[in-house]
């Protein structure tokens, strides 16, 4: 099932990057795309816990959604995981 979550903190490629890897790693969850412009993070998966489990993820490495807290630490995650998808790319 196609799934879409609206995150914060997403600004570039190198967040796209590091979503798109982190997720990658997930089980049940298949063709992981990030539209920077809209800040939604799209993806398959099987079941709706899936879904909360990729939300979840996204938290952690600092891209919440838009209906969770985006406290200063998250926004300090997204800036290292911004870093880290440049340098990968």
């Amino acid at each position: 099932m196609k799934t879409s979550i609206i995150v914060q903190n997403l600004k570039c490629g190198g967040c796209a990057s590091t979503i798109i890897t982190k997720l990658a790693t997930l089980p049940n969850i298949s063709d992981v795309t990030v539209d920077v412009n809209s800040s939604v993070v799209s993806f398959d998966c099987n079941e709706p816990e899936d879904a909360l489990l990729v939300k979840e993820r996204l938290k952690d490495i600092g891209y919440p959604s838009v209906d969770a807290e985006n406290t200063v630490f998250t926004k300090a995650k997204s800036f290292v995981s911004c870093a880290t998808g440049k340098i990968s790319k």
